[in-house]
């Protein structure tokens, strides 16, 4: 079953959950909403790939303003928000942990021969692919950093 057609399954499961599954079935719609504004942009069907790329943007964008509202003392926010990141993790692939992610660094630096910090973008250009959808981005370009200032 492609991520789309299990989003679609899903938000008719929380349809049928009435108040347990507000919450989901909100965020599934918004999710479904802005992966057909991508379509209809590309005039296109999105690959499963790309679907991947738009939840990741949907996490990137809530883990942002998840920063944003701590800063500002809105519990409140930030609650929904870690609410709506669990639910959005759902549809992504497992996550790799940081010494998972330090070893994909270590052996994409390998492969690349990059030596300095001015050629962070070789490494990350050999490392994306295999981390696609796996890892925060912040998380993998500080880790990056860290390994070619050394």
């Amino acid at each position: 079953m492609s991520l789309k057609e299990r989003l679609t399954e899903d938000m008719k499961h929380a349809m049928k959950e009435k108040e347990a599954g507000k919450l989901r079935l909100s965020v599934i719609r918004m999710v479904r909403a802005n992966i057909k504004n991508v379509e209809i942009d590309r005039k296109q069907e999105l690959s499963e790939d790309e679907v991947l790329d738009v939840l990741a943007k949907e996490v990137k964008m809530r883990r942002d303003s998840l920063e944003e509202f701590k800063k500002g003392n809105r519990p409140d926010l930030v609650t929904a928000l870690e609410q709506e990141i669990v639910i959005l993790m759902n549809y992504l692939p497992e996550q790799l942990s940081e010494a998972e992610v330090r070893t994909l660094v270590e052996s994409a630096v390998a492969e690349s021969h990059a030596t300095s910090p001015k050629e962070m973008g070789k490494v990350m250009a050999v490392l994306m692919p295999k981390v696609k959808g796996r890892a925060d981005g912040k998380l993998i370009s500080t880790i990056v950093r860290a390994m070619l200032n050394q």
